[in-house]
């Protein structure tokens, strides 16, 4: 019974965290039936005089014009570079101002349930799936159950530190979550939610930001139970976790890599791919090339090739489908979803559309290190 409450958690809180990225199988993109095999929506647009009836369309394929034009206008302004000397980071004092503000401006906004609706959804269907697919003792399940086995002594440190530690938050937890970059709490209160009735749980968050991390604690709904809020730099690879590698189950990171600067990218996926167990799973969500935010930016704004800085002196890349799976690939993770998401999002008010561009993935530690720099290249899916 406990070995299947076991796997239910993992199904559950997989799902929940996923931000809409599906457990079922993926299938390959064909475009002859008009209706690609995804699971990233199904409101199609097969009537071009309806587009303003909805407020986003899913499964987008772009022309060849709208590719070659949106190439034209990132080439265009990434023309004006950022001087070199006004490409410093702004002082630490000012963003934190920065981001503390922005952070509260966003926790106000927490009460309303459709302020965010790209973490948002994900919540929901993982209720629906927690209702509908609980535990049933399948033969799956008892695959699942050999394989945590076989995780489990994978983990166990040669050196016995593991066994050394002194208690951290969460150490008793059979079932671990991390939130990279969590704000003001969008996913981290649904999260809290169901974590609080779902025994040998824990969350822990972390945020750049230290007014960011504040507002999480404050909450209501925040209890070090099952929660560990902390302010983290995953830039700075000196900078330990309050715990020990190979422990983490789920690691979320929704809208944070594209905020590091492209040559630390690497070794901020390596330092998280290190925190997860054998079988752990990494879910990514970020901004694709060619997205609507890139197209928008204005001459004098582009630091280096697809990366970008804001007016508040945030920073943005815009990733390809190759470039992400290249990352997580080298780290040593697997591919278990990775996809293009295009939409087309729409003003109806102003009548204006939108093409909007994600990287929408899951990579997960294998159960045993297959990890060859040489043959990942050469297993390369997408050339």
């Amino acid at each position: 019974k406990c070995v299947f409450r076991s796997l239910d958690k993992m199904n559950f809180i997989t799902r929940l965290s996923a931000l809409c990225l599906r457990k079922s199988k993926m299938q390959h993109r064909h475009q002859s039936s008009g209706r690609p095999a995804v699971p990233l929506g199904s409101r199609i647009l097969t009537d071009p005089s309806k587009v303003f009836e909805h407020n986003m369309w899913d499964h987008m394929q772009w022309s060849q014009e709208e590719e070659e034009s949106a190439k034209k206008k990132a080439a265009e302004n990434s023309l004006v570079k950022v001087q070199w000397e006004d490409q410093e980071i702004l002082p630490e004092k000012k963003r934190q101002e920065l981001k503390t503000e922005e952070r509260s401006s966003e926790h106000r906004k927490i009460k309303c349930t459709n302020s965010f609706p790209h973490k948002n959804e994900m919540f929901e269907e993982g209720e629906k799936y927690w209702k509908k697919n609980g535990g049933d003792g399948s033969a799956a399940a008892q695959r699942y159950v050999y394989c945590k086995n076989q995780a489990k002594t994978l983990t166990d440190n040669p050196q016995g530190e593991l066994g050394r530690l002194h208690s951290f938050p969460g150490s008793d937890a059979t079932y671990r979550i991390l939130e990279v970059g969590c704000g003001a709490g969008n996913s981290v209160f649904p999260i809290l939610k169901v974590l609080c009735n779902t025994p040998g749980t824990f969350l822990y968050c972390c945020d750049f930001a230290s007014g960011a991390v504040e507002l999480v604690k404050s909450h209501s709904a925040y209890n070090s139970a099952w929660c560990s809020a902390f302010v983290h730099d995953v830039c700075d690879d000196a900078l330990p976790y309050p715990f020990p590698d190979e422990i983490l189950d789920v690691i979320l990171l929704v809208f944070v890599l594209s905020t590091i600067h492209p040559d630390r990218m690497q070794g901020v996926v390596n330092r998280l791919a290190k925190l997860l167990k054998p079988g752990g799973m990494l879910l990514f969500r970020d901004y694709g090339r060619y997205d609507t935010a890139q197209l928008r930016f204005k001459e004098g704004h582009c630091l280096s090739e697809n990366f970008y800085v804001r007016g508040d002196g945030t920073r943005v890349y815009f990733f390809t489908k190759d470039e992400v799976w290249n990352m997580f690939s080298l780290a040593g993770l697997t591919e278990v979803q990775h996809l293009v998401d295009r939409r087309l999002q729409v003003n109806r008010k102003k009548k204006v559309k939108m093409q909007r561009v994600w990287i929408q993935s899951k990579f997960q530690k294998p159960l045993v290190s297959l990890h060859c720099p040489e043959e990942t290249s050469k297993r390369h899916p997408y050339k």
